[in-house]
């Protein structure tokens, strides 16, 4: 798949990556709420630091998970982007 991405991706200024000992679990916070993603999203937001490109968050990924494709991380970044979770630089 062509890159269609408009950049690399990365949070947003007031976005933390952070872990919640009640939840017992990884979760985004954000100045509109707090998300709770599983582990393979995290995975992709903790490569969300405005150097990885998408083909370059799939290599990675890769490497940890089986089956990652690409269309599947895009599909996750857009939902990022539309929840004002991530820009793209």
């Amino acid at each position: 798949m062509a890159d269609e991405s408009p950049g690399t991706p990365v949070l947003r200024r007031g976005v933390r990556l952070s872990y919640d000992h009640t939840r017992d679990s990884h979760v985004v916070l954000f100045p509109e709420g707090v998300l709770v993603p599983n582990p393979t999203a995290m995975a992709v937001l903790r490569l969300c630091d405005g150097r990885t490109d998408v083909p370059g968050i799939v290599a990675a990924l890769d490497r940890d998970y089986a089956g990652v494709r690409e269309d599947d991380v895009r599909t996750l970044l857009t939902r990022l982007t539309d929840r004002q979770v991530i820009t793209w630089t």
